[in-house]
């Protein structure tokens, strides 16, 4: 199955292929069979979904980005970021667990792992048996990478890391986790490595799960590492460069928060539109009052807006070129426009929209995370302003 590809890196519109087409139909139908059912259930348990996730991996979801010959899908992002939208649209959880799985942790092992790293993990991450995490942030590095503490010195023919990773999706889960550490501290940035770490390796552990306002049902934790040993082998990509490779994995990240941003918003405006034909006050249903309708245009004109960003961003990179800019201008606009959405969804349910019967309550307590996770909006407008003032 081929991506769609842009004629023009600034075209306005584009059909998905019919094999694309029939993907959505084939993940939408899943979501609503399998998903749906037990959203709130695992919402209100904070239960992670093990078994779907290992649907997913079935399906061949959780190796999107992956060639065949590496066990994956050997799909492009237009395809990729269209299955975070249908998944989201009905749980934003399963959402992040997939995009965290597929855009962070196994491709970076995927985009600066050697040929011995591809074929030690990426088919087990492809298909789903195992699953990845990816350790940037740290209690007092979020937005500051070069403030990170985490270290790892070389001792013979190992690394010995020490330190603590925050906010990790699918970090208790996770099989491998990709953590960043500082490998020469008088170097900022550019003394970041990233590891390999495996589930059970000696000193590594994950540490206590965050109880979360929304995404309750993906796990989000932290990681302990203390006196670790990782095989000097696990060095993933060059020493020093982490970092950089970092910044090229949060390219394709942004867009997979985009989309998760995207199909949450869709769920909440698809409620809300249901909801305003079957609430009557005054004799009549609520969508024939004008200042309901227009509340729906500016919903769905945002929402339309938000995808075409996404898409933009998606063709691109499928296209191979960078796509700092686009992809942080897809994040940015996408989920503050998802937030806008999902606050009018409630607003349109009215007092039921403040209660748990309806999905919108849902909806709105998820979309949040958006405008935060990756990078946050005021994080987006700094790099969208550094690539703007390169241009000649």
């Amino acid at each position: 199955m081929s991506a769609a590809t842009l004629p023009n890196a600034a075209t306005h519109s584009f059909r998905l292929t019919e094999e694309q087409e029939q993907l959505r139909r084939e993940i939408r139908s899943f979501a609503a069979k399998e998903i749906a059912p037990h959203v709130m259930e695992w919402d209100e348990a904070s239960e992670f979904p093990s078994a779907v996730v290992k649907q997913l991996g079935r399906m061949g979801l959780l190796g999107m980005l992956i060639p065949d010959e590496l066990g994956g899908a050997g799909l492009g992002y237009v395809d990729y970021m269209m299955a975070i939208e249908e998944i989201s649209a009905v749980d934003g959880s399963v959402g992040i667990i997939m995009a965290a799985h597929n855009s962070l942790g196994m491709n970076h092992i995927y985009l600066a792992g050697n040929a011995e790293q591809h074929r030690r993990y990426i088919p087990k991450l492809a298909t789903g048996e195992w699953l990845a995490a990816w350790g940037l942030t740290e209690p007092g590095s979020g937005s500051d990478a070069a403030g990170a503490r985490t270290t790892a010195v070389r001792k013979g023919d190992r690394w010995v890391l020490n330190g603590s990773k925050t906010f990790i999706t699918n970090g208790a889960h996770a099989d491998v986790s990709v953590v960043i550490a500082v490998t020469d501290k008088t170097q900022g940035t550019h003394g970041l490595s990233a590891f390999i770490v495996e589930k059970g390796m000696p000193g590594f552990r994950p540490g206590k799960k965050e109880n979360k306002l929304g995404l309750r049902a993906s796990d989000t934790s932290e990681l302990i590492l203390e006196d670790c040993e990782v095989p000097a082998e696990n060095l993933l990509g060059k020493e020093g460069e982490g970092f950089v490779d970092s910044l090229r994995i949060l390219d394709g990240g942004r867009i997979s928060i985009a989309a998760l941003a995207l199909g949450i918003a869709r769920g909440a405006y698809d409620a809300a539109r249901k909801y305003v034909k079957q609430r009557r006050q005054f004799g009549k249903a609520i969508a024939e009052f004008q200042g309901i309708q227009w509340k729906l245009a500016d919903m769905a004109t945002q929402l339309d807006a938000a995808r075409l960003l996404t898409l933009r961003a998606a063709a691109i990179k499928d296209a191979g070129k960078t796509t700092t800019s686009e992809s942080a201008m897809a994040k940015l606009f996408a989920s503050e426009a998802a937030v806008r959405i999902c606050d009018e969804a409630v607003q349109l349910h009215g007092g039921y929209g403040f209660i748990k019967d309806y999905p919108v309550e849902k909806f709105y307590r998820d979309v949040k995370l958006c405008t935060i996770g990756e990078g946050t909006s005021e994080i987006q407008r700094m790099v969208i302003a550094r690539e703007l003032l390169k241009r000649p």
